[in-house]
């Protein structure tokens, strides 16, 4: 009885180890195809990033199309939507870069294209003000409305002797102070101490 027990428990010990030698190589193996499997997912998604991204510059360039024509799409599979999904949830490094540089490009051409000049925005906070504005508190305000922009009061004060020049600004003095204030703004004191130094 003994004797026909040790022969089967060998023959079982020989089958388990087998049978975990196996198994481990395919976890192995089905590991390193995932792993190549997610390596191409995220090749091919971020060519079709590259792709509509080119295919919005080419339309905002108004060139003519080059792309391939969209009037045959390939239907989308359930497995290709399943994995478009998962593809979106771990976007690669590559389109991170990619929205960031574009997200820049944007923001500079937006600054360049929107950004006023220092001089209209002297003349629109002039125009806003109800009581005679120095150079420094014009810089000082517009500094806080603008912190993209760097502004210092002596640019202010050349900006402002400028509108002065071109009858776009009134410069008022107030003891040894320097007012500007706006054409159209009429500030009786103001006005009062300017007609009293062209009078002396």
């Amino acid at each position: 009885m003994s004797g026909t027990t040790t022969p089967t428990s060998e023959l079982t010990s020989q089958y388990s180890s087998q049978v975990a030698g196996d198994l481990a190589r395919n976890i192995k193996e089905q590991e390193r195809l995932a792993g190549e499997v997610e390596s191409l997912q995220a090749q091919l998604t971020a060519l079709r990033n590259d792709h509509t991204v080119l295919v919005k510059i080419e339309q905002a360039l108004g060139t003519p199309s080059t792309s391939a024509p969209a009037a045959k799409p390939r239907a989308a599979t359930p497995t290709r939507r399943k994995r478009t999904a998962k593809e979106s949830s771990k976007p690669p490094q590559a389109k991170a870069k990619r929205s960031t540089a574009k997200k820049s490009t944007a923001k500079a051409s937006a600054s360049s294209s929107a950004s006023p000049t220092l001089v209209n925005l002297v003349r629109t906070y002039l125009t806003r003000q109800s009581a005679p504005r120095s150079a420094a508190e014009i810089a000082t305000a517009l500094g806080a409305q603008h912190p993209e922009r760097t502004i210092k009061t002596t640019v202010v004060r050349t900006t402002l002797e400028g509108l002065v020049a071109k009858a776009h600004a009134q410069r008022t003095k107030q003891g040894s102070s320097v007012f500007y204030t706006s054409p159209g703004t009429t500030n009786p004191k103001a006005h009062n101490e300017e007609t009293r130094q062209h009078s002396g």
